[in-house]
């Protein structure tokens, strides 16, 4: 009896200190908004694997996709807040840090390298040290996004083709503004309403990436997706300054390094994912149709440059000088 007491002591001793040793000194509640399918919650879920290994799980990283801890505005201001930690936030940025207006202006980026070469060079030093100043956000990792297209049921390889086109854009005023430059004649619409009205007919054409040309079946009621990449932009994964600065540098080294980890992983599931899309919507019966990018982009620039104040038209002057 006496034995067996002993040994139930033990055991419920070691039992009791594995789940002390389990504990974390730090918790991260990371929140975005894309699905569990999605390549930017694969690359969020790599980096929690990455940092709870590597902390020796001191730290312990809370995933929440789906917008499960609220839209990506909302996210934000609980990290400065302090209810939150972490999300993933691109242009929205603005509203504090007006130099990230630089990451959706039409026609900044001629391509995916150019793009690479302003985010990791001394302009996104600029935008990553104004988010920080001013937002109180660490940009920890940035992920290209795929590139704008316009589709249509008439293919349209120049500006002159738009002709009028009634067109649904967001509600940005510069896509507006570019738009109408263009030649068409953009209507701000929310994204849930776009279907519907290509079916339609109230409008004629919609632009957005290949994943949610995709993902919201607009080959179903549209033909052509006429390749003007007329915006290249890039997301970053931010946290709050006042948290990780918390924490002891051997742990923000683990975060920060986790997360360039974590930039790589998403990098080559992103290159892995537009040879897909590409794939999937060719073989939905949409054409692709190369267009005359500089007649698209000598004819938009007077309204971008228009719509950009004087600090954001330098970052953009240093931009086209790469």
């Amino acid at each position: 009896m006496f034995k067996r007491l002993v040994t139930s002591a033990v055991l419920g001793a070691a039992i009791l200190g594995s789940q002390a040793g389990l504990a974390a000194d730090y918790t991260l509640k990371f929140g975005h908004l894309a699905n569990e399918q999605h390549v930017w919650h694969q690359a969020a879920v790599k980096f929690k694997e990455l940092v709870e290994e590597n902390s020796e799980g001191r730290i312990e990283v809370q995933v929440y996709p789906n917008e499960q801890l609220g839209a990506e505005m909302d996210v934000i201001n609980s990290i400065q807040l302090g209810t939150a930690d972490m999300t993933i936030t691109g242009e929205s940025l603005q509203n504090w840090a007006p130099k990230a207006a630089m990451m959706a202006v039409p026609y900044a980026f001629r391509d995916s390298e150019h793009l690479e070469q302003a985010v990791e060079g001394e302009i996104g030093d600029q935008i990553e040290a104004q988010i920080t100043e001013r937002a109180n956000l660490v940009p920890l990792a940035w992920f290209e996004r795929g590139p704008r297209h316009l589709t249509s049921n008439r293919p349209i390889a120049s500006p002159d083709e738009l002709d009028g086109i009634r067109l649904r854009v967001p509600n940005v005023p510069l896509f507006v503004d570019t738009w109408e430059a263009l030649g068409a004649r953009p209507t701000p619409m929310a994204f849930s309403e776009v279907f519907t009205a290509l079916q339609q007919s109230t409008i004629e054409a919609q632009e957005n990436p290949l994943s949610l040309i995709e993902s919201a079946s607009f080959y179903e009621v549209q033909d052509n997706v006429n390749l003007t990449g007329h915006v290249r932009s890039w997301i970053y994964v931010v946290i709050g300054r006042n948290k990780l600065e918390a924490m002891p540098e051997e742990l923000q080294q683990v975060v920060r390094d986790a997360a360039q980890e974590m930039q790589a992983y998403e990098a080559e599931l992103f290159a892995e994912d537009q040879q897909r899309l590409r794939q999937s919507l060719q073989e939905r019966g949409m054409e692709f149709v190369e267009v005359d990018t500089q007649a698209f982009i000598e004819k938009a620039r007077p309204a971008v440059l228009e719509a950009l104040n004087e600090e954001q038209r330098e970052l953009f002057d240093a931009i086209q000088k790469l």
